[in-house]
């Protein structure tokens, strides 16, 4: 295991047409990697709207030379997108000792990539380190998780006091740390990563579209003996959904329910993904219940539940077979 006293550092930006405010994070970026050796990797991940070469034109406008931009020839999520900046490396040919993932729509603090990086410097068996992460208007946002479980799926969908209470230890969201911690795993928008890491356990399951990619990455380290931080000194403001819209969902789109019940099937077996979508099930009639009842509204995008199942029934007993050929 190594731990470089001059680390190299790769950070990967991903952009989907989203070319402006790819350009303001860069900007912020190349701020963050001053005295740090290593380079920026922008992939745009096939927008077909001019993005790549807006951001080619002005990185070299602005002489940025630590900075390389990369066309993806497909849109393969946001794994596949990230794992071409990695793959292309330093301009040297040299590996770097860890990689730094940053959002296009996400704006570090002065010192926050420092930050991580000294962190997993001073903790070799620290695989993973992300960002505490807070909107434009200062609020938190829950970026610190468990791992989702058949207990956490039937709280998250039940959503009621005293099964809540009783399921506290298996709920996903973490309350908002206080101080920096190991947890289950934490969200991509300001990750860090190792690269001894990522040589044992590999790069991103590009399986995964958008969506459980960093669960699965964080699970798949766990395994490994690699440990996931939370850093809370490292503070990083963060719009979120610029790319995908994820907040003005109407109906939840097909990858999501396809990263999903893969996550399930290739962590735990066609079996427990089946459990998981049964216990969501059972937690949604509780919540149906109260709403029948007068006291809880049902909230969410349109047609979810039965959305769920439909997917779960089309597609549980094919990724059964092809789970085996995937752990």
């Amino acid at each position: 295991m190594s731990n470089p006293r001059n680390p190299k550092l790769l950070t990967a930006l991903l952009n989907f047409r989203t070319a402006d405010m790819t350009l303001q994070a860069l900007e912020v970026a190349v701020r963050e990697m001053e005295g740090i050796d290593g380079v920026i990797n922008v992939v745009d991940n096939a927008s077909g709207d001019g993005s790549y070469e807006k951001i080619r034109d002005a990185v070299k406008a602005r002489g940025w030379d630590r900075v390389q931009v990369i066309a993806s020839d497909h849109n393969g999520g946001f794994g596949a997108g990230n794992n071409i900046a990695i793959r292309h490396g330093l301009p040297d040919g040299t590996a770097p000792d860890f990689v730094y993932l940053l959002n296009s729509d996400a704006f570090p603090e002065p010192g926050a990539v420092r930050t991580l990086l000294d962190h997993m410097v001073g903790h070799p068996t620290v695989g993973l380190a992300g960002s505490r992460i807070h909107g434009q208007d200062g609020a938190h946002h829950q970026t610190a998780f468990r791992f989702p479980t058949i207990q956490s799926e039937f709280e998250g969908a039940a959503r009621t006091g005293p099964i809540s209470r009783l399921l506290r230890n298996y709920i996903v969201a973490l309350p908002p740390p206080e101080h920096t911690q190991p947890v289950d795993w934490v969200a991509g928008a300001s990750l860090m990563m190792r690269r001894d890491m990522l040589d044992q356990i590999g790069l991103f399951d590009e399986r995964f579209f958008l969506y459980f990619e960093e669960t699965d990455l964080c699970l798949r380290a766990r395994r490994a003996g690699w440990s996931t931080v939370y850093v809370l000194e490292s503070r990083v403001m963060h719009i979120g959904s610029v790319s995908t819209g994820m907040k003005g969902w109407k109906r939840t789109p097909g990858y999501w329910f396809d990263s999903r019940l893969w996550y399930y099937t290739k962590s735990h077996g066609a079996f427990y993904a089946a459990l998981a979508t049964l216990s969501f099930v059972a937690g949604s009639a509780i919540l149906r219940a109260r709403r029948i009842l007068g006291r809880k509204r049902v909230e969410g995008p349109d047609h979810f539940l039965s959305d769920l199942v439909s997917h779960a029934l089309r597609n549980l007993w094919p990724r059964k077979r092809m789970g085996s050929a995937h752990r």
